[in-house]
């Protein structure tokens, strides 16, 4: 393109300020535009630097604040039923183990997912993923877990996959399928094992996940049995996060970095050794303060350490239906900032840029930057430290994904 060819653009933004978030900084330009060809940005910068361009189509965004889109990378929105009744019995008192005895818990999910056909399965997790997508986000990790048998948890990941062909979000699939004994199993090595010969090489087969999880705690797998869950994985080609040091120290954060693991989550336990190979090894830490708050936990992730080694903290939801039925990921920002100590800077490269790296899409997401996905969020705010500030409210003034303007409950693809 010469100096007298103009810019031949899809579409062009323009009329409101940008905070980037390149680096992980709001890298602000102000009085901004944003050219956009097939999906992907091709021009950014101030709207007095605009060389001559044509487009298919102009917005003026009359004011506020533009960043990228949210990205939630840690959620459980796939599940039947919801535990709202357990919720009011650990208020009046009853205990978390009484409730599992009951047959309450983890339990009461897996066997109501199990029970549930995929239609009801879309139905539900179509109201919770319309919900995050109305507070900004437009991408979204969505986990197994609730299904811990070969068929469930493909029905689980199937029920992702179809939510990402009907929404305006983009959806990454993960196999959480050491999430949780099945009452089926006795012997913890015995269903690690039959994750490992069965469940994963189908998944991986079928190509239904993009990346493998697992629950490393006392109350559920130890650091032996997920490293076992995490070779197989590997040798199949499929990255690995993992939940570890939400209830106690065991290591697993450590054995998941010596994987090269996308994330680390809730990490509330973790010690400098395991930030130490978290920095080594590229580990994003992802803090989930949803569940910190509904838990009512009294252990802060290390935060002072996690800066000294530079090690990027995403933040996320962990919506799902007992420890964390949270739908804002900006209600989620603000805790992480009033709960954590996070600055509004902070939580928001959590939420985009350091969200994106957890799931291994820095390359194309989390920030605004020319070749980058033109995902952002267009709000009716006088900073970008109003998206921490503000304890709901509707703040979107217009959602683009993939260069189109889509509301918040609007299908992309079949209603």
């Amino acid at each position: 393109m010469t100096n007298d060819t103009p810019m031949k653009l899809d579409s062009l933004w323009r009329g409101a300020h940008i905070a980037t978030m390149k680096d992980g900084l709001y890298s602000v330009i102000e009085n901004a535009a944003i050219g956009v060809i097939g999906g992907r940005i091709v021009w950014i910068g101030e709207v007095q630097d605009l060389p001559d361009y044509e487009t298919q189509s102009e917005h003026d965004l009359d004011g506020g604040w533009i960043t990228p889109g949210l990205i939630d990378c840690h959620t459980h929105l796939v599940f039947g039923g919801n535990r709202a009744g357990e919720f009011e019995q650990r208020l009046n008192g009853v205990s978390y183990q009484d409730i599992a005895k009951q047959g309450g818990g983890i339990a009461s999910s897996v066997k109501a997912t199990r029970y549930a056909r995929e239609a009801e399965l879309i139905a539900s997790a179509s109201r919770r993923l319309q919900s995050l997508m109305a507070d900004g986000v437009t991408t979204v990790e969505i986990k197994s877990g609730y299904g811990l048998s070969l068929d469930s948890e493909l029905k689980m990941l199937s029920v992702a996959t179809e939510l990402g062909k009907l929404f305006p979000v983009t959806v990454k699939r993960t196999c959480l399928a050491a999430h949780a004994m099945p009452l089926e199993f006795d012997d913890k090595d015995a269903y690690i094992e039959y994750l490992c010969n069965t469940v994963l090489p189908k998944v991986a087969e079928l190509g239904m996940a993009d990346a493998v999880d697992a629950f490393c705690e006392g109350i559920a797998f130890s650091t032996e049995q997920v490293a076992r869950y995490f070779k197989t994985a590997e040798s199949l080609g499929l990255p690995v996060k993992i939940h570890a040091e939400q209830l106690s120290s065991l290591g697993g954060t450590r054995m998941a970095s010596s994987f090269k693991a996308l994330s680390a989550d809730h990490i509330e336990f973790i010690e400098e050794s395991d930030v130490q190979a978290m920095a080594v090894s590229g580990t994003v830490a992802v803090l989930l303060p949803g569940a910190f708050f509904t838990l009512k936990e009294t252990q802060r992730p290390p935060i002072a350490l996690l800066r000294q080694y530079g090690v990027p903290m995403a933040i996320a939801t962990d919506a799902n239906p007992g420890t964390s039925p949270a739908l804002s990921l900006r209600l989620m920002m603000n805790m992480a900032c009033t709960l954590f100590a996070l600055t509004p800077e902070e939580a928001l490269a959590g939420a985009t840029i350091h969200a994106a790296k957890a799931l291994g899409m820095a390359d194309t997401h989390g920030s605004l930057e020319v070749g980058k996905v033109a995902d952002f969020v267009c709000w009716d705010v006088e900073s970008p430290g109003e998206l921490s500030y503000w304890l709901g409210g509707d703040l979107v003034k217009a959602r683009v994904y993939e260069g189109r303007k889509y509301e918040g409950h609007m299908y992309k693809g079949k209603k």
